[in-house]
């Protein structure tokens, strides 16, 4: 029998309770209570994920952050900042060192190429591109990122499905260094229902999702829920760290 991984559908999730939750499912990972894992949750209002090291003054416009209401947090893992809203589908992914790689480039490969191919199927022209993103024609649908601890390992990134680009040009600041030609940072990426038009849907992105990472990991990832451990874990850390500026603003 194929090994049997959970999927958890959060849905809508509040920005702060969104970090929690990866961090929550990775220690009750590590801590042998779950399976691996496949997480699904969108960001209830619109939000900037911050990569663990960013400065936000280099990255962030804080005042128009302010300004629209859009929330910040800080990710336990690394990478640039990134704007997301409900038009972004987020996964997370929890699972044994063993089953990927100890080194973080090959990580990335196996899971990009997976989801790359997840989205090919929809009808676009998906590649994986290194270290860890997710192109079409040259602009990126997906952008990843990785946190090891004590064996375990989260995956999570996003999907653009559709987005306010507006909102994302006001809000993130880019980077003359790193720009690769943008004027803004809308110009490096592009969104499925600018690629499909309205036929794309987040369902059929999660479906296709499941149906890939299954293929490329030769498992069986069913319906399941959160742990009651990882509720009342994601409620600490929400307290204590995600809701707090002292932690999303600290650098």
């Amino acid at each position: 029998m194929p090994e049997q991984w959970r999927l958890v559908d959060s849905g809508l999730v509040p920005p702060p309770e969104s970090v929690a939750l990866d961090e929550a499912m990775l220690e009750a990972h590590i801590q042998g209570l779950v399976p691996d894992s496949l997480h699904f949750y969108r960001r209830s209002t619109p939000t900037i994920s911050v990569g663990y090291f960013q400065r936000i003054e280099e990255s962030v416009d804080l005042e128009e952050c302010r300004r629209r209401g859009i929330a910040i947090v800080r990710r336990k893992s690394g990478g640039s900042s990134i704007y997301t809203d409900q038009g972004q589908l987020i996964y997370g992914l929890v699972l044994h060192e063993q089953e990927v790689s100890k080194d973080r480039a090959d990580t990335f490969k196996v899971i990009c190429s997976a989801l790359a191919a997840a989205l090919s199927s929809l009808g676009a022209d998906a590649r994986y591109r290194p270290m860890n993103d997710i192109e079409v024609s040259g602009k990126k649908v997906s952008g990843n990122a990785q946190l090891r601890r004590k064996g375990s390992v989260l995956v999570h990134g996003t999907v653009i499905v559709g987005t306010d680009l507006a909102a994302m040009d006001s809000v993130l600041k880019i980077k003359s260094s790193d720009s690769l030609g943008a004027a803004k940072p809308s110009d490096r990426v592009v969104s499925l229902s600018t690629l499909l038009g309205e036929k794309v849907s987040v369902e059929s992105v999660k479906e296709m999702i499941v149906k890939h990472l299954e293929n490329a990991f030769g498992v069986v990832i069913g319906p399941g829920q959160l742990t009651e451990w990882e509720r009342v874990r994601a409620a600490q850390l929400v307290e204590e760290r995600y809701s707090r500026d002292e932690w999303n603003l600290k650098f």
